[in-house]
């Protein structure tokens, strides 16, 4: 089975609105497994972001400037996500945004090529009365977010990826199928327990660093030296 998860930052709250998409970011999996293959892309909203939104992604329009409009990036994406079941935290707000700037180019609805699966709803079945944000899920399935400091949609999809197999499986980690061929380990009271396999890391390319980079030395700029992400790195204290 293939999945794609996946997540948007935008300039706004309602594309009714005329809000735009300007981050999008999807992992792929099969059979539960990472396959290494990923789409991330920053886009060119071509108007301004709200105050709003910008206080909870941190992505500027000059870092954007110089990004591919949505329609350049539209068959890239397309064909990524086409046939998959695609994940997604709250997948309304996600699938409205991609619909409205599919439509915008004539473009059939995401819900025509890909099943579609909203994380929030699974969570609020699963944990009825209780908080399920993404925030929420990973304190309760124990998921390591402190580098969350902002909203972002590649470290927001991976995340993603991590609580559902948990909220699905029990697990809290991506790479703890079971395996016949994995070595055993025999605890205390005489039970055995496969080894999990090495966790695959997967480093980010130079363009994403750049990206990275540019994106931190941006929101460095909008809030006047005080980017805590540039601040820890350099182990110096936040401007006042």
């Amino acid at each position: 089975m293939r999945q794609i998860f996946l997540d948007t930052e935008t300039t706004g709250l309602d594309p009714r609105q005329g809000h735009r998409i300007i981050e999008v970011a999807c992992i792929e999996m099969e059979n539960r497994r990472p396959t290494g293959h990923h789409l991330h892309k920053y886009i060119n909203p071509e108007r301004e972001i709200d105050a709003g939104a910008a206080a909870v992604h941190g992505i500027t329009l000059d870092f954007l400037a110089d990004k591919p409009k949505f329609a350049d990036i539209a068959d890239e994406f397309l064909e990524f996500i086409n046939g998959a079941e695609l994940i997604i935290h709250n997948a309304p707000f996600d699938i409205g945004f991609l619909n409205a700037e599919l439509s915008r180019l004539d473009r059939v609805p995401v819900e025509t090529l890909c099943k579609v699966t909203d994380t929030l709803r699974m969570a609020k079945n699963l944990h009825p009365g209780k908080r399920n944000s993404l925030d929420a899920l990973c304190d309760r399935y124990e998921i390591n977010n402190s580098q969350r400091t902002l909203h972002g949609a590649l470290l927001d999809t991976e995340l993603l990826a991590e609580v559902y197999l948990a909220m699905t499986r029990g697990q809290n980690a991506l790479m703890i199928e079971p395996d016949d061929h994995q070595s055993r380990s025999i605890l205390p009271n005489g039970e055995t327990r496969k080894a999990r396999k090495p966790l695959i890391v997967k480093h980010a390319s130079e363009e994403e660093i750049a990206q990275h980079n540019q994106a931190l030395a941006a929101i460095n700029k909008e809030s006047k030296g005080a980017c805590l992400w540039l601040s820890l790195e350099a182990n110096l204290p936040l401007a006042t």
